[in-house]
């Protein structure tokens, strides 16, 4: 039925991306020719089904605030759960989860994947829809559903939360739903439904259209930044960055839990984005609000950064080992390391979506929440232009300079690779000051956000090598103690520290690019 773009889920459920026009229709709507639209080679006959679905939400309609929408469909082809979140315009994002032995009962799965906006509070029916739904399909030539057109009668009750009818409604609808057929079949579309009588409808969705007199009386408070702080203004620039990071940390939440490729990582990245701009532009708000929220972003980061840094180290190390001559492997060394970052991968994992499930969590998601749609300012930060945000920014040149002062007085191996550490994490929260930056002052910024990128890589690259060689130290150790041969780790060992050396010379050139005056002039406009 929809256009299916997979996202990655491993398998536990399905993800696909919706697609699809919504026309509100007059009782006597009669469907126009179809055959001729580009592409169709035939239109099915019609086929009918009875949908019953129940919609749910918790007392405050968490979800809907968010956009969110989950629903209990039974009848037609995908009888089951159905979340729903939004994309990009015009694009939903729709996982979808068996019913399970009762139908009633939500599954945990589902429970799991709406916890970002729910915490912790319970579900409860907000609505019930009962739809006669006649579908016609487009096909090609081989046999291939372009799209579905979708005539609805629907018949639909708000609910109290005792289960009662609170407001009762019927209307008519179409949907047209894109299936392997692209965007000029669905403009086509577009265009014979309108000439026939149909107008794009003004309600988002069915749920939407069912709780319009509640929603009337209790409208939605979205998360979204004050609408007084334009783009022409700094805290406005700011607070869209935030908002946007936010978002991200939100999107990702769902997929961690169920351990989608990638998605710590991403977690992690917007938790970094998010602490680091709370730091860089600090005085535009109120710390005694932000530092807290940096201090939890810190934590929730850490907390779900253990089981990312087994990731890196299995990887890089089962690479390098599989990179050797096979006279040079000696004994089962991929075999050590990936049973030993197996086990340190799963319990790491479990204990970081345990962490997603605390009430430290979600009061961190509703710190969140607060900052981006009611920012605690401090004094005089509304009446900033966005000229002043430059001298913060240069701010974060500045302390890596310091950092990078400081380096050239260090002798010591150990204090040096620490201090390499330190300018990694300077620069790193300089290149994301730049990208907050860059939708403003463009190429500028982001020329300055990439040098920095540049110079956080180099350094990157240095520390997991440090990382890595302790690593190497105790599978050595693991090895020796169970009568195996460590000869391989040794070597890796000094290929790790031939490396160390490598990125510093790395980390050299990026930072002669970097302090070039073309990159730094921009942010003393």
């Amino acid at each position: 039925m929809a256009k299916k773009a997979k996202r990655a889920s491993k398998g536990k459920n399905d993800h696909v991306v919706e697609i699809e026009q919504k026309f509100d229709v007059p009782v006597d709507f009669t469907l126009p020719d179809l055959a001729d639209l580009p592409g169709v080679a035939r239109v099915d006959e019609p086929v009918t089904y009875q949908l019953e679905a129940t919609y749910l939400d918790t007392a405050d309609l968490d979800l809907l605030t968010h956009k969110w929408i989950l629903r209990r469909r039974t009848g037609g082809s995908d009888a089951g759960w159905h979340l729903k979140r939004p994309l990009a315009e015009g694009e939903r994002d729709e996982m979808h989860f068996p019913l399970g032995r009762s139908a009633r009962t939500i599954p945990v799965a589902v429970q799991r994947a709406v916890a970002v906006h729910t915490r912790g509070k319970p579900l409860a029916p907000i609505a019930r829809l009962s739809t006669e739904r006649t579908v016609r399909a487009l096909r090609d030539a081989r046999g291939a559903v372009l799209a579905e057109v979708m005539l609805d009668a629907v018949d639909a009750a708000s609910l109290h939360p005792d289960g009662s009818v609170r407001d009762a409604s019927t209307w008519f609808e179409m949907e047209t739903e894109l299936g392997t057929g692209d965007l000029v079949l669905l403009r086509a579309l577009d265009e014979r439904m309108r000439s026939a009588g149909a107008w794009p409808s003004p309600s988002v969705s069915k749920l939407a259209q069912a709780m319009q007199e509640r929603l009337a009386v209790e409208p939605l408070n979205r998360v979204a930044p004050p609408p007084q702080f334009g783009p022409a203004t700094a805290v406005g620039v700011v607070l869209a960055y935030l908002a946007g990071e936010v978002c991200h940390l939100q999107e990702n939440d769902p997929l961690v839990r169920v351990d989608a490729e990638d998605a710590v990582h991403q977690m992690r990245v917007a938790s970094r984005r998010l602490r680091s701009a709370l730091a860089t532009f600090r005085p535009l708000f109120d710390r005694s609000v932000t530092d807290p929220i940096r201090v939890e972003l810190q934590w929730i980061g850490a907390e779900l950064g253990s089981a990312r840094d087994v990731e890196v180290i299995r990887d890089h190390l089962v690479q390098a080992v599989t990179a050797e001559p096979a006279a040079l492997q000696h004994g089962p060394v991929v075999k050590r390391i990936r049973s030993t970052m197996a086990a340190r991968y799963k319990q790491a994992h479990t204990h970081g979506v345990a962490q997603l499930s605390s009430e430290r969590y979600y009061a961190l998601l509703d710190s969140l929440d607060a900052l981006v749609a009611t920012p605690p300012l401090a004094e005089d930060a509304g009446g900033r232009e966005v000229e002043y945000l430059l001298k913060l920014v240069r701010r974060t040149w500045k302390r890596i300079e310091d950092l990078h002062d400081q380096l050239e007085l260090t002798d010591d191996r150990h204090e040096r690779d620490v201090h390499l550490h330190e300018v990694r994490k300077a620069a790193k929260r300089a290149r994301y000051a730049g990208e907050a930056l860059a939708p403003t002052f463009g190429k500028s910024a982001s020329d300055y956000a990439s040098a920095m990128s540049s110079i956080q890589s180099s350094l990157g690259d240095h520390q997991d090598s440090v990382v890595i060689r302790e690593e190497l130290v105790a599978l050595a150790e693991a090895a020796l103690a169970a009568g195996e041969p460590t000869f391989t780790y040794g070597r890796l060992h000094a290929l790790e520290q031939v490396r160390g050396a490598e990125t510093e010379e790395a980390f050299a050139a990026a930072w002669s690019k970097a302090s070039a005056r073309s990159v730094l002039r921009w942010m003393k406009a």
